[in-house]
């Protein structure tokens, strides 16, 4: 739902900035462009008499001499020493020595510029904040990025960077915001990723393959956005990892297999579950009426089969509904007239439903319907691409319509600032 998504990032951004003033070590993060006017309240150094200035203004000047396009002109004042006048970057006193101004944030949000980054960006090691949000970057991602230990927030979306997942994010000690969402990274995403204390994972609409790491470890993220990639195999149980933090996973179109895990149910904060155009079989999890904040609940377009119960239906924050283009075969309780339901949106379509209208053929549905999948059977392992089998082997979506993506804040190139 894309207005909670947008409240989250803006209390987020808030947050931040409050944390700017406070200069505070644990939450740390850098200014953004609005309050660069705050800078005035420091004496002036070159960068002659600040090495860290000196630092920066050599990396800053290697990354310009890979810019090949700035059509807005964002870097047309990094000349000379004085990188604290640079738009897009931002000063402020270093956390080890107050009377030390240091480069703190990078903001070139929707500048448009291309080129790459230099390995030289490691040595701007009094970062806190990147934004590099659409752009035209593309390239690998330097593994110098390591060295910018204390880095709270990595904003490297809608560009076109390449290579596997960048690897230089993981060791970095106060990373709490990571969005690399609208690239082309590739291969498997690295368990160790979720041992991490982050508070947003946004890696959707890239070409990850393999599987969801079968180990979730224990991330604290509130949200999860894994769309549009290409995984393949089940979601994992260690799921229920994410029970105290996880407000809301997003899975949309990954070629997911296998049944949901009732380990679902555990997310007690979960107020958004979208697991749409996918091949999950099986039935509905009996665990999921237990999601009191849950407010958007998308199903659709996958193999699912058997009952929708009434405790999905009766869930008390549910705002919209979505079961479409399955085989559900029956409704229980309020579930047959959703229209009573005062606020609820709900899309039941091409189903099994005998008395309803628009659903799939008798034909279709009995294909289906006479060989019910026994999740039991065949949990999932999180090995290879497995999950429940069928008579038809592992599950498949029919080709019975178009996958149609949701139009949600986590998939709409993110413009933010």
């Amino acid at each position: 739902m894309a207005s909670s998504l947008v409240s989250s990032l803006t209390t987020r951004a808030i947050v931040l900035l409050l944390v700017n003033i406070s200069f505070s070590f644990n939450n740390l993060a850098a200014k953004h462009r609005h309050h660069a006017t705050h800078h005035h309240r420091f004496h002036s150094h070159s960068s002659t008499s600040n090495p860290r200035l000196h630092q920066a203004y050599i990396a800053l000047q290697a990354w310009k001499k890979v810019i090949y396009s700035d059509p807005k002109n964002f870097t047309t004042n990094w000349v000379g020493p004085s990188v604290c006048s640079y738009t897009g970057v931002f000063c402020a006193p270093a956390l080890d020595d107050p009377e030390i101004r240091v480069v703190a944030g990078i903001d070139l949000n929707s500048a448009d510029i291309a080129g790459f980054l230099p390995n030289e960006i490691g040595l701007l090691c009094d970062l806190a904040l990147i934004h590099l949000n659409s752009n035209r970057f593309c390239g690998t991602i330097p593994e110098t990025l390591a060295n910018l230990t204390l880095l709270y927030e990595l904003d490297l979306s809608n560009n076109r960077f390449v290579g596997p997942f960048p690897s230089a994010v993981l060791p970095l000690p106060t990373l709490r915001f990571l969005d690399i969402r609208f690239n082309e990274f590739e291969g498997p995403l690295p368990p160790e990723l979720f041992n991490k204390k982050l508070d947003a994972i946004f890696v959707n609409n890239n070409r990850f393959t393999k599987m969801i790491p079968p180990n979730l470890g224990i991330s604290t993220a509130s949200v999860v956005v894994f769309a549009n990639n290409r995984f393949g195999g089940c979601i994992p149980p260690s799921i229920s990892n994410f029970a105290n933090s996880l407000e809301e996973l997003v899975l949309i179109n990954n070629n997911l297999t296998g049944c949901l895990p009732q380990e679902l149910g555990y997310l007690y904060k979960l107020r958004v579950l979208d697991v749409s155009s996918n091949s999950i079989v099986g039935p509905i999890p009996y665990s999921l009426a237990g999601l009191a904040h849950l407010e958007l609940l998308n199903l659709g377009h996958n193999m699912l089969s058997g009952i929708v119960s009434e405790g999905v239906c009766l869930l008390p924050s549910l705002k919209n509904l979505t079961f479409s283009y399955n085989f559900f075969c029956e409704e229980q309780g309020i579930c047959q007239n959703l229209t009573s339901r005062k606020g609820l949106k709900y899309d039941d379509r091409q189903n099994c439903f005998p008395e309803k209208p628009l659903q799939r053929s008798a034909k279709e549905c009995n294909a289906t319907l006479e060989h019910p999948v026994d999740c039991f059977e065949h949990p999932c392992t999180g090995a290879g691409g497995g999950g429940a089998k069928t008579a038809f082997g592992t599950a498949f979506i029919p080709a019975a319509a178009p996958a149609i993506v949701p139009v949600s804040s986590p998939f709409i190139p993110p413009s933010y600032t």
